[in-house]
């Protein structure tokens, strides 16, 4: 008799890497396979405090946690020491934990460890130990498949040894997939070398860590952009990983969530209301906030608006003065939202979006148009395959001081709104997305086969 399958689990650090993969934890454990979750210590903390009642899908996982190296008071969003320090230390606080679980019980191996592919020290660490491993993408797989392009970039002098294009322009990796622009690659920052550096190399390492592994896990559809996941090697799209559908999925958010904007949208009317998030990551300037508060306001039509606590850099964000008094009533604002059942929601009609791609899927998945607002890494290729490859969404232009003026703001959510073409495409991806999932789809397949081979090893 074969031992029972046992799934650790390994998110890279940010929310938006934890989400997906706590999604797919469940997923697993609800194919009667254990799970054991890793966090890093005040992440574990942060979602153990944003729930405000505990499903049932926490009692189907085991969650553990791992110090990063850092101390309490640190700023975990210095990327470049946080990323310096948990490399450091993560490998052999995750080994120990393997070898302490291995230890504990015969019964309770580990089996295979599914680990993010932006950690990768999880997949070396694993490799070195003997265990069946998956990489788990948590971007689209447009990005995935340049990664595995980088090298033959190079060799053609497209791109330097840095990562830098030679030339301006459009640049292709295969025919018919959508072309990028020389200044908008994953890794590119302009105003920052070091940045550029550890990206790009981190892109390299990606490809050499999914080469080691027993699987490519994709939080995708594959008909969303199959020619790209046709340039991956052994890749399965298993996605999206949603938790709308699922009382039982759990949203792996490090705030809690505002329900009480879910109670205001069913006093909108159907598709009148602009929902506005920008993420977990980017901010603002005064400036910027100003212009968006004025474009929402201008507009005159009801909008839910997250503005975490962080979104203004360096400061607490001020709205304009009389702001929210001339928005009562048709204005709501909260700190966090639970993004799945605001886009679902019959009020909603577009989401102005900073482009990731959990938001990018989750606003597809629900048939809503894009308003696209992308900062950097993946965000500016997904915007284009929102605006240019799948004509969902139109994007928010900055100005000479990259700013995106009130003036903008209004004139591309008017346009949005009133062209019914936008709608019909996003209700004709949702509808590809719904096959998909269903039995006899592709991500349902391709993910009924990961969970065959995990029982059988």
């Amino acid at each position: 008799m074969s031992k029972q399958p046992h799934v650790l689990v390994i998110p890279f650090q940010g929310q938006s890497h934890v989400a997906p993969l706590l999604k797919l934890a469940t997923k697993i454990a609800e194919h009667g396979i254990k799970v054991t979750f890793v966090t890093t210590e005040i992440n574990g903390a942060k979602m153990m405090a944003s729930m405000q009642e505990k499903s049932e899908g926490w009692s189907m996982i085991d969650f553990v946690s791992i110090p990063d190296g850092l101390a309490e008071e640190d700023d975990r969003k210095h990327f470049i020491k946080t990323r310096e320090t948990t490399m450091r230390v993560m490998p052999g606080n995750l080994k120990d934990l393997i070898e302490k679980i291995n230890q504990s019980s015969d019964d309770e191996q580990i089996t295979c460890v599914i680990c993010d592919v932006n950690a990768p020290w999880g997949l070396e660490v694993v490799q070195q130990m003997g265990i069946p491993r998956a990489a788990f993408v948590t971007y689209g797989p447009a990005i995935l498949a340049l990664q595995f392009h980088i090298t033959k970039l190079i060799k053609d002098g497209v791109i330097d040894n840095n990562g830098a294009a030679m030339n301006d322009g459009l640049i292709s990796i295969s025919e018919g997939t959508l072309p990028w622009k020389s200044n908008e690659f994953p890794w590119s920052f302009r105003n920052n070398a070091e940045l550029q550096k550890i990206f790009f190399e981190s892109a390299l390492a990606v490809v050499e860590f999914v080469k080691i592994s027993n699987w490519v896990l994709s939080n995708t559809v594959y008909e969303l952009d199959s020619l790209s996941c046709d340039l991956v090697p052994n890749i399965l799209p298993i996605g999206p990983l949603l938790a709308i559908n699922n009382s039982r999925h759990l949203a792996g958010s490090f705030r809690p969530e505002d329900s009480t904007c879910l109670s205001w949208l069913d006093k909108q009317p159907i598709g009148s209301v602009i929902y506005v998030a920008l993420g977990t990551a980017p901010v603002l300037n005064q400036q910027q906030f100003d212009e968006l508060a004025a474009g929402l306001e201008s507009l005159g039509k009801p909008f839910l608006w997250v503005v975490r606590s962080d979104l203004i850099w360096g400061s607490v964000a001020k709205f304009p003065d009389g702001f929210e008094q001339k928005i009562a009533g048709r204005g709501k604002i909260v700190e966090w939202a639970p993004q799945e059942k605001v886009l679902v929601h019959p009020s909603v009609a577009c989401f102005v979006s900073h482009c990731g791609w959990n938001s990018t899927l989750e606003g597809l998945s629900m048939g809503v148009p894009f308003l696209c607002w992308p900062f950097y890494i993946d965000q500016h290729q997904n915007r284009n395959y929102i605006c240019e490859g799948w004509k969902i969404g139109l994007e928010l232009t900055r100005n000479g001081n990259g700013i995106v003026t009130r003036h903008e703001i209004q004139t591309k959510i008017t346009k949005l709104l009133n062209d019914e073409g936008f709608t019909g495409n996003a209700l004709k991806l949702k509808e590809m997305v719904t096959r998909s999932l269903a039995e006899g789809g592709s991500s349902f397949e391709n993910f009924e086969r990961f969970i065959v081979e995990l029982k059988s090893i």
